[in-house]
């Protein structure tokens, strides 16, 4: 079993009611995921809320994180799916500057159904890579309408520091086949890391032999998800698949509700640093709260990842209203 075999969470943004960034939330939150031992990306597209971020608030998340992380857990930047190659890049160097451990390169975002020919995916990829030194993480996901073709995937792992590769794709074909191409070149479980996005192939990925998810669900239950990850390191197949099925059912649960807007609420429920989300998106309504309630009392997840000795995953519970 290979030692990339790990977890990852795509960290929420704490905001305060009025839409600040609340650093001491951050802080906090952080802090719990590492305690858990999981790896984090910060300032992602989906629960880290980047899209609604400006470029001096992603750069702050990036200090807040690399003070509270590095040399605790891997921290990597994510950043959201640009419309031009400058977005990003900019958010590359604000990374590297910062000194993340790594950092994720979003496909590129054509905007109004416009789906890039190939030699402007390549054009793409070479400005936003101009420069650009940290090791990086690729990423290809549908939100964006295309797939990265392998050939150029294989090309940049060839010529790049490439140190993770992460998959959201409904077909498992694809991820068959990028498995394969990276276990011939024998950079599978070495030098590149593959996960997939989203909690639903976690363990097929495992399985097929790659090195696990990369999570929003793990911003409530990563302790749960570390040590889903360490059963199948460990050869603990069966342990394994029991945490993976509770993982899956508290995500399937908690999507229903508003997913990451949901969660933020049930960290708050638990005394530990959740927040509130920032427009475009709003809060869950209210009327949700007893539901929420009621799927932290049966998945027990108190009793599952609080854990007394440590100060970071332990608050009181604080009212949501």
């Amino acid at each position: 079993m290979n030692a990339l075999v790990s977890p990852f969470v795509v960290s929420i943004t704490p905001f305060s009611r009025g839409g600040e960034l609340d650093e001491p939330g951050l802080r906090r939150h952080l802090g719990r995921l590492a305690g858990a031992g999981v790896g984090v990306y910060v300032a992602g597209g989906g629960s880290g809320e980047g899209f609604a971020l400006t470029l001096p608030e992603t750069r702050r998340i990036f200090e807040i994180a690399a003070e509270e992380l590095k040399g605790r857990t891997p921290v990597r930047a994510m950043g959201y799916e640009p419309h031009t190659a400058v977005q990003l890049h900019d958010i590359l160097l604000a990374a590297q500057d910062v000194g993340l451990d790594a950092a994720q390169v979003y496909s590129l975002d054509g905007g109004h159904v416009f789906r890039p020919r190939p030699d402007e995916i390549e054009a793409y990829y070479a400005d936003v890579l101009d420069g650009i030194s940290i090791p990086l993480v690729l990423s290809t996901h549908p939100s964006v309408g295309y797939f990265l073709p392998m050939s150029l995937i294989e090309r940049l792992c060839t010529e790049r520091e490439v140190v993770g590769i992460n998959v959201t794709n409904p077909d498992l074909t694809y991820l068959v086949d990028l498995l394969d191409v990276l276990g011939d070149r024998g950079w599978l479980g070495t030098r590149i890391g593959v996960h997939v996005g989203g909690e639903m192939q976690g363990l097929t990925n495992l399985a097929l032999g790659g090195q696990g998810i990369v999570s929003s669900m793990g911003n409530l239950v990563p302790r749960l998800l570390a040590r889903m990850h360490a059963s199948y390191a460990h050869g603990d197949v069966s342990g394994c698949a029991a945490d993976f099925a509770e993982l899956l059912r508290i995500y399937n649960a908690f999507t229903k509700l508003g997913g990451s807007k949901a969660l933020k609420v049930a960290l708050t429920m638990l005394g530990l640093a959740g927040g509130y989300p920032r427009r475009p998106r709003l809060p869950v309504d209210e009327s949700v709260y007893p539901q929420i309630r009621e799927l932290l009392d049966r998945f027990r997840i108190a009793e599952l990842e609080l854990d007394p000795a440590d100060p970071e995953a332990v608050g009181q519970p604080e009212s949501v209203r």
